[in-house]
């Protein structure tokens, strides 16, 4: 049964709790947690293992791991498998599929950033250029749930931001198959090269490379705490997107909130895994119980009940507060990756929401249309990574180099500036670089 709290003090050390459940981002201290440490030593084993033996290692641990035994040949889904997916998913989940890469893809497009360059004085010239690294990994979790979303909401920005190479990695189910929406939301994306392997040996062969699966420049994608520690650990051989934890939505509610949407939104997110966290912020207590009495009742014949009650056991919450600029304040504390904002008028309050990954506003707009079709992207900064973090995005996948041209003239003016700041850093060859160009000594 989800708690309810009315007191803040008790209130903001529960979100703290739950805001900091799985976080991977520092090393904790042996004493702290111990589970961490054990997962990131198997972690560094497994890494060291594919960067030695490449896809030898690659195989073992999908055998150990995922009990299914491959060969080299067989890591790669093959073009009849592809072709052979479409056969297998239906005319309305294609439509579906389109509709969302349509709307992501329109989305992103607006999002890819411009290069530019500006002309000043005396032939100085600056600017910022934007290129798309040459290949990107896109790691597609397996196992609770069928996750196409995450291939269109990866490949997408990948695509739009003009990635010439994108290979996609996700774990081989019962008789090595991918499920085949995947590999349709895959195609439809524009991802055709596609390997069945997943968890830390995964991400070790994108970062490292082996002899059939390519090294890459950039990961991105969530799984659990094993890929998670992965990605932490090849940051710096690779670049990626984010250190995800689990999911997350805080729901700010008033009068005008309707029970039995807010608990079907809560449990929307309590479904995805026991460690997920469903939270309701409301200045109604008469709502704050009428949500408790039907998260119970839909909870009955939840076809995923046990993790959903996990869930809901551990991570979720109830607070009554006395306003709705003390809910935004604890909204804020615990900078959600989802918030919804079931209110009357939530764009009166938008002012006060200062950190949250992404923002559904009015009760028409839940967390679902988020997921799977508005346009924006569902892979958010999760564990209060909000307040620093933003959405995965075009830009995951580019990176931007400065331009800087100096004329004779401008650089002539400046020299002596830079002279003493290099002389100040005890680095006489900067200054001389700039001295044995404008001093006139080589013209004698």
């Amino acid at each position: 049964m989800l708690r309810i709290i009315t007191q803040q003090a008790e209130a903001k050390t529960e979100l703290r709790r739950i805001c900091d459940r799985a976080s991977v981002r520092e090393s904790a201290p042996r004493t702290h947690d111990d589970q961490i440490f054990n997962k990131e030593a198997t972690v560094r084993e497994v890494l060291q293992a594919v960067q030695r033996q490449g896809d030898k290692a690659v195989l073992h641990y999908t055998a150990e791991f995922d009990g299914q035994d491959l060969t080299s040949e067989q890591l790669r889904v093959s073009g009849s498998e592809l072709d052979a997916a479409y056969q297998q998913v239906s005319k309305e989940l294609l439509d579906a599929i389109n509709l969302a890469r349509q709307n992501i893809e329109a989305f992103h497009r607006q999002r890819v950033p411009k290069s530019w360059v500006k002309f000043g004085e005396d032939d100085v010239v600056l600017g910022k250029r934007y290129t798309p690294v040459d290949r990107a990994g896109l790691y597609v979790p397996g196992g609770r749930a069928s996750y196409l979303s995450t291939v269109l909401m990866n490949a997408i920005p990948a695509k739009v931001a003009g990635v010439p190479r994108i290979i996609m990695v996700t774990p081989p189910g019962p008789d090595k198959a991918i499920n085949p929406a995947v590999l349709v939301a895959a195609q439809e994306a524009g991802v055709e090269e596609i390997y069945r392997v997943g968890g830390a040996q995964a991400i070790a062969a994108l970062a490292y490379g082996t002899e059939t699966i390519p090294k890459v420049d950039v990961i991105s994608g969530p799984g659990n705490i094993y890929v998670t520690l992965a990605k932490k650990l090849v940051y710096g051989t690779v670049g990626i997107d984010s250190l995800a934890g689990p999911s997350e939505v805080l729901i700010i509610a008033d009068d005008t909130a309707h029970p039995v949407h807010v608990a079907a939104d809560l449990l929307a997110q309590a479904e995805h895994d026991p460690m997920a966290a469903a939270i309701l912020v409301t200045t109604e207590a008469v709502l704050a119980y009428k949500v408790q009495a039907e998260v119970d009742r839909q909870l009955r014949n939840h076809p995923r009940r046990l993790l959903t009650e996990k869930a809901i056991a551990h991570y979720g919450l109830i607070i009554v507060v006395d306003t709705l600029d003390a809910a935004a304040e604890l909204s804020n504390e615990f900078a959600p990756e989802h918030l919804e904002l079931e209110i009357a008028d939530p764009w009166a309050i938008l002012e006060n929401i200062r950190h949250a990954g992404a923002i559904f506003l009015g009760s028409s707009t839940p967390e679902a249309v988020g997921d799977y079709l508005a346009g924006p992207n569902h892979t958010l900064p999760t564990s209060g990574a909000a307040r620093y973090a933003s959405a995965l995005g075009v830009e995951t996948f580019m990176k931007h180099s400065s331009l800087i041209q100096y004329s004779p003239t401008a650089l002539k003016k400046v020299a002596s500036a830079i002279q003493v700041l290099a002389q100040a850093e005890g680095l006489p060859s900067h200054a001389d670089s700039v001295r044995l160009r404008t001093s006139g000594e080589l013209d004698s």
